[in-house]
């Protein structure tokens, strides 16, 4: 038995082949192995795949004996830091079972070059979804994550092309890219860079009449310009607003569009532990270090 899990924003969700659990970031600090027996008796997990903040200090996908500072440069950075995910993670670390720690995608990754104008492109739990998508769409789609925030990535040939993270391009419902208001509170002093972050989804900036509609139209953005470099690439959306906003999304891309539901990562993420035991020696265009 293996396990995907899906470090999110709201929430940390597991999954294997058939089971599904989830538990907030919050309640997640008190995480116990014994948990996961909600899923399946631990004595029968052969192996974890392990999502943690940006991944930002890993570029493969590596065993998690071989992992320093859990894979990432700074806990310090975009997003709230609660200690859920950093307890998971060093849970499964103590158990001794297998696992691997699934890389973000940023500089040092192996996408095209000109994406590198910025630092970071993704988080490590869209490998997941991409890998998921995979499934269905084959080698050549883009996938719009919209959820808190909103993240878009290519994969053309069944690699990672590149991706718009959080904090570049399209707002998600709690955070998005810091405008010129942002800035200048930034530089008053009334907000850190950060908080300004977390303050620029459409949820506190725009009236709820116009909030599905915001997202559904940046998320269409984000698909259509990331398809200038793959004209054949299909289209899904995956997160919590995916299913609110994919009548919207397929109507302004004249395409019909895949849905998936916020089990999405966590699925994938189990499929990519599974694939690497069994001996995969590369996941979109990653290597794995085992």
């Amino acid at each position: 038995m293996f396990i995907g899990i899906d470090h999110g924003t709201t929430a940390i969700r597991f999954a294997s082949e058939d089971k599904y659990f989830k538990i907030s970031r919050k309640d997640a600090v008190y995480f116990e192995l014994s948990d996961l027996e909600e899923i399946c008796s631990v004595d029968d997990i052969e192996g974890f795949s392990v999502c943690y903040s940006m991944g930002d200090g890993i570029s493969e996908i590596t065993n998690i004996r071989d992992v320093k500072n859990r894979g990432v440069i700074t806990r310090e950075g975009a997003g709230e830091h609660i200690g859920g995910g950093t307890r998971v993670y060093d849970e499964i670390y103590k158990s001794g079972i297998p696992a691997i720690v699934i890389p973000g995608i940023h500089r040092n990754s192996p996408t095209d070059p000109r994406f590198k104008v910025y630092s970071h492109q993704t988080s490590p739990e869209k490998l997941g979804i991409a890998y998921e998508v995979m499934q269905k769409l084959g080698d050549d789609f883009i996938v719009s994550d919209v959820s808190s925030n909103t993240v878009s990535l290519l994969v053309s040939e069944g690699k990672i092309t590149g991706a718009f993270d959080a904090c570049v391009f399209a707002p998600g419902r709690k955070h998005g890219a810091i405008d010129v208001d942002g800035i200048r509170k930034i530089d008053y002093g009334e907000w850190t860079a950060n908080e300004a972050f977390m303050h620029a989804g459409v949820d506190e900036n725009l009236p709820e009449s116009d909030r599905l509609s915001a997202l559904a139209m940046f998320s269409a953005m984000e698909c259509a310009s990331l398809g200038l470099l793959n004209k054949n690439a299909k289209i899904a959306l995956a997160g919590s607003a995916a299913p609110l906003i994919a009548s919207e999304v397929s109507g302004l891309l004249g395409v019909d569009v895949l849905v998936y539901d916020e089990w999405c990562a966590s699925v994938g993420l189990f499929k990519i532990a599974r694939d690497v035991f069994s001996g995969k020696s590369s996941i979109l265009g990653l290597d794995v270090r085992l």
